[in-house]
Order: structure tokens, then C-alpha cells, then sequence
């Protein structure tokens, strides 16, 4: 390769121009080559794993460099497998069974290769159901028909069937030129022999099974004398070995079939064209970002403006720049920078659906979309006591209503105005749709199985509906396709996922309802502000959606959301809505034998100390324990206390009673405050059942949380924790079963 500048003008992708030299990189075996030869590297800021990213980038910038001169490329496209089932799945089920999935800490970093090869101002291209040696077969006809050059920078054998006139492979890591020799030398035939030898040997790599017991010599041998492998299947019986005339006979479907699954389809749908590959200059700005956020820091400073010279410092001249390849969606927490950022919110849009008309119209939308956002609006956090205010619905950006459904004035008493009685003769009614009316409508578009209904959290949403018979299915859940795809890099409520991928901040609650002693209800909101607030839920759950969805297959993650994640809401949903029932009998028994035995810890420590004080006050129990009786271990905090946490206490019980006495008036306080007096209160007052809510997406261990009141940590170790598990009971005629599985989290 020479290092003079090239021309400076972009060549079209035609005969009569100057000549096209397609360059395409082999993106899957950069990235495997980098992650194998690489040892693992994380980023620090967040543990993320980015040694293959590091490496690739490596690779992609030394090609980059190396590749200016004049018989460099006109044109260079990075070409990557979309996923792993393609067009020969369909003709051999078993085509590339063998292979295990990726390494786990290679999954997150594939789709920051294609956000890196972007940035690096290459262009990136797939296409659903071909491999990328099919879109290379492709496009290399394509440029080798116009008259141009293709140069294949990947050292795969499967693409040596691909090597002939004007087209060449480039090894990246030998930087050696493979021509016509170099696959002599591999398969011992000519490049269109290649396909022929590979049907005979089979490939254990992509589970191709060729003809048992022949290799790469025998199989060449047999080409060679036969001419080709139809004429070698149809001859087989003149085969004087037993063994391989005999294999040759039986597996003769077998071998064509193999031929079949290495032969490359040049005729692939091109998704984009050739023009578009033109070669270009990184944007400076963008290129210094990804390597900054990545922390990429010595890449960083080699790199510089990506603008490389030629090896031996030649300046290169650029051509004039094309468009940088979008970032199809933003990873990782960053702020967007592609075509969702630049999508407007108009809250003015949208719609307040005030008649049973309206309504149908807006049903019919959704059902017609196949797929719409959904979510509601209640009085109250509990989804089982809650009441519905309304019901939103979206079918496309900016494209959302409000359905109201129980809306009211807020009582004049509350709101600090004049006689409810006497206010409300000057007010006009409410327009909303009858209750009753809507939720029949609403049914069989929520019920719907041809309609996806995509939520946020939504286990609520689907308790509140069930609660009013309406079991909501087809849904997606969008707070547990972040959940899967980024669990512990940050929260998955829908006002961060908002900011994080649309870069969009939604209205606060607190903006229609208030705060503190003023917050109203939601049933209380003016229409026009609870539309704005509502709607755009819906909106921002269906943008959402269209973003996260399609990267669960990108990162091979749809398996872990169908079958772990997306089924639980609606399990969930039931499991709170029925409830666990308690015997408050003996939670009031127990809540009131607590509060005697505090009492006398609280005059046996009082006794102790030689006058009363506060026994629940940190500050007055430091003063006497390192003030007035002058006990060792004392230490003042940054705020000038004595510091009476457990770990200080628990040293000096070991040696003084009154520590031991407050250690345990302490636990007997919280066993009263978060348990008995708290189960008792949360209990529903007809069925005696505590609605407990579980949390899908809390914990970054994959565990379920329970809250309001959370029952996932009853103390079981001591003789009260056992107490208070005895008030859970069960109804008359049922058991309560417990099955645990032992360690299991040792075990995964």
C-alpha cells in the first residue's frame, strides 16, 4: 500500500467515474478477535465491561490509519450479523446449534461497537435474516459488476469463495493481501471450488455436516478429479474405496445441503447503497465523547481528531464529509443524541376524551395501531383500595388522550374557599364520560389480544383494572425492559428512563397536585392540567418502548424478559389483589405485651441511670451514658452528639446492663412500630387481608421487594420475630404452604 493523498472528491458508484474501491470490515470477527485476545477490562466509574470495545477500537483506528493512500478505499462500511437466526435456520434447523451463547460481559458491549464504529465515522449496516458474509458477498458483486474494487478486511475462510477478479481480502491482523494463491494454499482448489470443498468437510464451527470421515486433502482430491461436486455425486458408485463410495452414496442429500449452508447469497436485499459508504472524517466533537465516556484515555490522546495521517505522517486529505450514521438508540445512561432527541413533546396535542363519541374513535385508533401506551390514574397509591380516576391512551407521538372518568370539584372546605354547599350552586358539572359506559368500551380494547398494550409498572395498572373486571393482556412493560437491558446502572422510573432516552423531563406531580399539607387528590386536578399530565405518560411509555424493545434482541435479552420478567406482573397483580390474611386479635395482643414489656425496660433503665430521661432519644441517652456515668468508647459525630448507634451499644452490653436494657427496648420498639402496629393498620378492615405491594424492578439481584407493608423481612430468629409470623393465617379450609429453595442464589 502507497501513503500518498488520495483524490478528494467522492466517487460515485459508477462506470463512467473514477473507480469505486469497497472496502468492508467483518465486524463480528473484530469484535470476537478483540474480546479473545484482550484481558477483560471494565469501566471504573461503573464496572461496565469494555475490553472488546477497547480493542475494537483499537483494531478499527489502525485500519483507518493504515489504509490511507491511493490504493486505499473510496468507500468503507462496517457490515455486522443482525442476530443469529437467518434464512439457513429455515433450511437446516440445527445450522449453528452447537454454538454457545456470548460470553456474558461480551453481550452489553455489542451494540457500544456499533455506537464506537459510528463514531469513528463508518458506516454500519445489517439486515435481519442474512449473515454479514452474505451482505459482504452482496455488496462485493455489486461493486465488482460497476467496474469498481472490493477489498474484504476479515481473514474468515467461509469469504475466500468470494475472492476473484477485483475482488481481494485484506488479513488486518497478518496486513496480508489474500488473492487467488492465498486460497489455493487454504482449500487446495480455486476460489469457485471453495463451496464444493466446504460441502464435503462441513464446518463443526457453524454444525454444517458435510460427509463423515472426509477431509480437507480428500475432499480437494475428489474435486479435482471429478470437476465438480454434482458430477462427483452422481459418479460415486465408480469410487473404488468402499468406505468413501459408500458415505458419498448415503449422504448425498446431506452433502448437497451443505452446500446449500456455506454457499454466500450474492444477491442479499442491499439495505443500503454503495454511495452511501463514501469514506468521511469522524466528527471531532462526537469521537472525542464516546472515547471520553468510555474512559478510553491513551486511545484518546493517539487518536486526537480522528483525522489520521498516512503511516509514514503524511497528511491526508479529506473528502468532503457526508452525514454521520445515526446511533440507533442512546446506551448506558447518556443523553440522547439521535433522531428521539429531537422529537418535541406538544402537550397541547393532546386530547381530553369528554364524550362516549370521542371515545370510540379513540378506541377504534388504538385497535387499528395494534399497539398503544396505557396507563391510569388513581386516587390513592394502593392498587387494590385505589380509585380510578382515568384512563390514558397512546397511539403515536404526541398522539394521546385522557379519558376522565371520576372527576370532581375539590370541597371548598379543603381548599380554603367559601361553604362547600354555597360554591358549588356556581359551578357547572364536570363533562366526562359516564363511568360504567367508558369501562365496557375500554374492555375489549384492553382485553384484546390483538392489541399490545405497552405500561410502565404495569403490575398497578393491571390490579387497578382487575379490580373493576378487566384483565389487561397483551402488555409489555417498559420499566422491566430497562430493568433487564441496564438493571443496576440506574433507577427504571419513568421520569429518569424519560430523561436518560428522550431527553425530556415530564410534568412532576407536585406540578397538579400540590405538596405537603396542600396536595389534592387527583380526582381533584382541573381537566386541562390532568390531561397534560396523564396523557403524556401514556406518550412518553409508548416512546419509550419503541427504543428499549428492539435493543432485548440486539443484546440477546428477549429469552430473560419473555420468560422471567414479562410474565410476573400479572402474576403479581393477583397475588396483591388476593392478599394475605392476618389475625388481628392476636396482633393487638401482641402489640399491646410489647408495649408493657417497654415499659418496664423503660423504669429498669430509668433505675439504672439514676432519673428518668427519653429513652427513644439518641442525644439524651448519649449524655448519660459517656456523660454522666463516663463509659469507655464514647465518640461525638460531626454534629457534636454522643454516637449511640447498635455497633456502640452492642460493645458496652457486653460489660453494662443499662446498653443491654436499651438494645432491647429498641428492638421491642421497632417490632411494635413496623410490624404489629403497622399490620394492624394496614390490614383491610372487612377481610383481615394485608395488600402488600411487590416491586419487579428494585432490587439489582433479580429479587422480588415488598412494600406497604413490606412482609419479606419478619424477624424468624427470635422468639418474637416467630410471634409475629404466627398471625399470618389462612382462611377457613386452606393451608399455608412455605417452600424455599435452599441457597439458590449460591447455586445460580
Amino acid at each position: 500500500m502507497t501513503d500518498a493523498a488520495p483524490e478528494t472528491t467522492d466517487r460515485p458508484l459508477t462506470q463512467d467515474g473514477p473507480a469505486v474501491r469497497l472496502w468492508m470490515i467483518d465486524a463480528s470477527a473484530y469484535i470476537f478477535r478483540a474480546y479473545h485476545a484482550l484481558p477483560p477490562l471494565t469501566r471504573k466509574s461503573d464496572g461496565l465491561p469494555v475490553g472488546a470495545v477497547q480493542g475494537y477500537c483499537n483494531m478499527l483506528w489502525k485500519l483507518i490509519r493504515d489504509m490511507k493512500g491511493d490504493d486505499g478505499p473510496t468507500h468503507l462500511v462496517a457490515i455486522f450479523d443482525h442476530s443469529e437466526k437467518t434464512f439457513r435456520n429455515q433450511m437446516y434447523d440445527q445450522y449453528k446449534a452447537n454454538r454457545s451463547a456470548p460470553p456474558e460481559d461480551l453481550i452489553p458491549q455489542f451494540p457500544l461497537v456499533r455506537e464506537a464504529t459510528a463514531a469513528f465515522g463508518v458506516h454500519c449496516v445489517e439486515l435481519p435474516g442474512y449473515e454479514a458474509d452474505d451482505l459482504i458477498a452482496t455488496y462485493a458483486c455489486k461493486a465488482r459488476d460497476a467496474g469498481g474494487e472490493a477489498v474484504i478486511v476479515s481473514s474468515d475462510k467461509d469469504l475466500m469463495q468470494l475472492i476473484g477478479p477485483s475482488v481481494v481480502m485484506w488479513d488486518p491482523m497478518k496486513e496480508r493481501r489474500l488473492a487467488e494463491e492465498a486460497v489455493f494454499e487454504k482449500f487446495g482448489v480455486t476460489p469457485d471450488k471453495v463451496v464444493e470443498v466446504q460441502a464435503l468437510i462441513g464446518d463443526s464451527v457453524d454444525n454444517v455436516p458435510g460427509a463423515p470421515g472426509i477431509g480437507p486433502k480428500t475432499a480437494a482430491q475428489l474435486i479435482h478429479e471429478y470437476g465438480d461436486l454434482d458430477a462427483l455425486l452422481a459418479r460415486a458408485h465408480e469410487i473404488k474405496q468402499p468406505k468413501r463410495r459408500e458415505t458419498l452414496i448415503e449422504f448425498a442429500d446431506q452433502i448437497r445441503l451443505s452446500r446449500e449452508l456455506c454457499r454466500l447469497d450474492c444477491s442479499a436485499p442491499a439495505p443500503e447503497p454503495i454511495d452511501d459508504f463514501a469514506v468521511r472524517d469522524p466528527d471531532p466533537e462526537r469521537l472525542a465523547e464516546f472515547l471520553d465516556r468510555m474512559e478510553f484515555r491513551s486511545l484518546r490522546s493517539r487518536v486526537g481528531d480522528g483525522k489520521a495521517p498516512a503511516k509514514d505522517g503524511t497528511a491526508f486529505v479529506a473528502r468532503p464529509k457526508v452525514p454521520s450514521a445515526p446511533v440507533a438508540t442512546p446506551r448506558y445512561g447518556q443523553v440522547p443524541t439521535g433522531p428521539e432527541q429531537a422529537q418535541t413533546f406538544d402537550r397541547d396535542a393532546y386530547v381530553c376524551v369528554q364524550t362516549l363519541d370521542e371515545l370510540d374513535r379513540w378506541i377504534e385508533k388504538a385497535t387499528l395501531a395494534g399497539v398503544c401506551g396505557f396507563d391510569t390514574e388513581t386516587d390513592a397509591l394502593s392498587a387494590t383500595h385505589a380509585g380510578l380516576c382515568g384512563v390514558s391512551l397512546a397511539v403515536g407521538p404526541n398522539e394521546a388522550c385522557y379519558i376522565p372518568l371520576t372527576h370532581e370539584y375539590e370541597p371548598a372546605a379543603s381548599a380554603g374557599g367559601l361553604d362547600f354547599g354555597e360554591q358549588a350552586e356556581t359551578r357547572e358539572p364536570i363533562t366526562q364520560v359516564v363511568k360504567a359506559e367508558a369501562l365496557a368500551r375500554l374492555k375489549a380494547l384492553l382485553e384484546n389480544p390483538a392489541v399490545l398494550k405497552v405500561t410502565q409498572n404495569g403490575k398497578y395498572d393491571l390490579a387497578v383494572m382487575a379490580q373493576r373486571g378487566i384483565r389487561v393482556a397483551p402488555i409489555d412493560d417498559t420499566m422491566l425492559i430497562s430493568y433487564v437491558l441496564e438493571g443496576g446502572l440506574h433507577g427504571h422510573g419513568m421520569d429518569e428512563l424519560a430523561r436518560l432516552h428522550l431527553g425530556h423531563e415530564p410534568i412532576p406531580f407536585k406540578q397538579v397536585a400540590g405538596t405537603g399539607k396542600a396536595q389534592k387528590s387527583f380526582k381533584h386536578v382541573e381537566l386541562k392540567p390532568a390531561t397534560c399530565y396523564a396523557a403524556e405518560d401514556a406518550d412518553v411509555t409508548l416512546r419509550l418502548w419503541r427504543i428499549l424493545k428492539p435493543r432485548l434482541g440486539e443484546q440477546r435479552l428477549i429469552t430473560v424478559y419473555e420468560t422471567l420478567e414479562r410474565p410476573l406482573p400479572a402474576v403479581l397483580a393477583d397475588m396483591e389483589r388476593a392478599g394475605i390474611r392476618v389475625d388481628p386479635d392476636r396482633l393487638k395482643r401482641l402489640s399491646s405485651e410489647f408495649g408493657m414489656r417497654m415499659a418496664e425496660l423503660e423504669q429498669q433503665a430509668h433505675a439504672l441511670a439514676g432519673r428518668p430521661f427519653n429513652v427513644g432519644s439518641p442525644r439524651q441517652i448519649g449524655d448519660i451514658l459517656f456523660g454522666e456515668m463516663q463509659l469507655p468508647g464514647g465518640k461525638k459525630t460531626a454534629s457534636g452528639q454522643w454516637g449511640t448507634e447498635a455497633s456502640v451499644l452492642e460493645e458496652l452490653a457486653l460489660t453494662h446492663d443499662l446498653p443491654r436494657l436499651l438494645l432491647e427496648w429498641r428492638q421491642l420498639s421497632k417490632l411494635k412500630g413496623t410490624y404489629t402496629d403497622a399490620l394492624i393498620e394496614a390490614a383491610d378492615k372487612t377481610t383481615d387481608r394485608v395488600h402488600t405491594s411487590y416491586q419487579l424492578a428494585a432490587a439489582t439481584t433479580g429479587r422480588l421487594a415488598s412494600s406497604d407493608p413490606n412482609l419479606q423481612n419478619i424477624p424468624i430468629r427470635t422468639e418474637t420475630g416467630r410471634q409475629i409470623r404466627q398471625a399470618f393465617i389462612a382462611a377457613p379450609g386452606h393451608v399455608l404452604i412455605s417452600a424455599d429453595y435452599s441457597q439458590i442464589e449460591l447455586r445460580l
